[in-house]
């Protein structure tokens, strides 16, 4: 959770960005950034977060179901294995806000509230390891957290120790009630230092630039080498006009974001709200799709317990997964927006293949017609010579052999994206198309 900024960024329409892939190539060839050294998140880390759908309920007599409590996270780790997320990768089960005590111990140290964690968070991440799965966990670089629990400052160090004595394997960093640009830059370095003094391979979430963009505009080259994902825009909400605020602030900040993301530092939309109440089945679509096409965390927040079987083969799609996880690490970016709505959005992953996402952002009307030029995707070597096409999203189908100056024809529903990937093809003589 972030208590940040309301603030909404205005979409950047009617621009037409297609030097933008150029662009980015050249400065990460040119100036190519520096991750934080810890050997973690080589690609978006995926899992399950408490917050948006559980917030701080923390009264358990009251709603014992969906109240802060290791038995709500014993229950989720068990389904992260019995209902098959952990095979297609999702591994962090994350601790969010109102875990902890009031107060810390007689020695200084955070401690778990002694009613709904009365094993210990060291026990729970025993049953989560026992799973296969790996403990998040969260605290805050101010005085206190977002929610009003004891923060981190001037314990840095203590708060590393104890997270890594206790086997955690994720810290998600907020940045409430730490008011000046000094104390939240030092802040969120010396808990980075911090973490890797302890020997534990700890994967640090921050949300520095969330905070700082308040006070200045943020050095992402230096946040990339010490946190390995970050938070630039406000908390997700379970609403369409959340994704599509999320996704302007994006685009309207492409050129500085785009080219800093890759292996081992992510920029952070914030959680997947699948399968819960307030997106159509289109936006929930458009909500993996471009989630994958960000290379952003994946890091659903809904009911494991309750969670509807499209919504659950959705998050589950391997192909969705796998451009997301691409090992290219590099982050996807829009090229274009025509005056209806439409836009085109695409991602180079290994091997020369690529990601194309059409989004139709239009709230009103029905489906509408696109056509793509494979002329005009990744600087022309998307399909140069020739590729076969593969839509991925909203359902899988082969759209066959296509050449460089071919045109694919989509239909998009209002608030839907079409997901596809191309793959270059070498070989022209047996291709029939050249």
């Amino acid at each position: 959770m972030a208590a940040g900024a309301n603030w909404r960024g205005k979409p950047n329409r009617g621009r037409l960005l297609v030097p933008v892939a150029v662009l980015l190539l050249l400065l990460e060839l040119a100036c190519p950034a520096n991750a934080l050294e810890n050997g973690l998140a080589l690609t978006p880390p995926m899992g399950w977060l408490h917050w948006e759908r559980f917030l701080c309920q923390t009264d358990c007599s009251q709603d014992p179901y969906r109240c802060i409590s290791e038995k709500l996270f014993m229950q989720m780790a068990d389904l992260m294995v019995s209902e098959g997320w952990r095979d297609v990768g999702y591994q962090y089960l994350c601790i969010d806000d109102c875990w902890m005590a009031p107060t810390r111990d007689e020695q200084g140290q955070l401690q778990p509230d002694p009613k709904r964690f009365p094993s210990g968070i060291a026990k729970l991440a025993d049953y989560v390891h026992s799973k296969g799965l790996k403990l998040g966990i969260y605290a805050d670089v101010g005085n206190k957290t977002c929610a009003g629990f004891p923060g981190s400052y001037g314990y840095y160090e203590l708060d590393a120790k104890t997270f890594a004595s206790w086997g955690v394997d994720l810290l998600k960093f907020d940045g409430c009630y730490c008011n000046t640009l000094n104390l939240l830059e030092e802040g969120y370095k010396t808990m980075s230092r911090a973490l890797n003094k302890t020997g534990r391979s700890i994967v640090y979430s921050c949300e520095w630039p969330l905070y700082e963009k308040f006070l200045q505009k943020p050095n992402y080259t230096e946040i990339k080498q010490y946190c390995n994902y970050w938070r630039n825009f406000a908390d997700i909400y379970d609403a369409w006009s959340s994704i599509r605020n999320t996704l302007d602030w994006t685009v309207l900040h492409q050129d500085n974001i785009t080219s800093i993301a890759g292996p081992g530092g992510w920029n952070d939309p914030d959680m997947l709200v699948i399968g819960n109440f307030g997106l159509s089945w289109d936006q929930q679509v458009t909500q993996m799709a471009f989630w994958a096409m960000m290379a952003a965390p994946l890091l659903m927040s809904n009911d494991l317990r309750h969670i509807n079987p499209a919504s659950k083969a959705l998050l589950q799609n391997k192909e969705v997964i796998a451009i997301n996880q691409d090992p290219l690490g590099k982050q996807g970016y829009r090229i274009t927006k025509d005056h209806n709505g439409l836009e085109l959005w695409e991602r180079p992953l290994s091997g020369g293949a690529y990601a194309i996402a059409i989004m139709n952002s239009q709230e009103i009307g029905g489906p509408q017609t696109y056509m793509v030029s494979l002329t005009f995707l990744g600087n022309g070597l998307a399909c140069n010579p020739a590729c076969s096409v593969q839509q991925i999203l909203p359902t899988s189908r082969n759209l066959g052999l296509h050449n460089w100056i071919s045109f694919l024809k989509v239909l998009v529903n209002p608030t839907g994206t079409v997901l596809l990937k191309t793959v270059v093809i070498e070989e022209k003589r047996s291709l029939g198309i050249l």
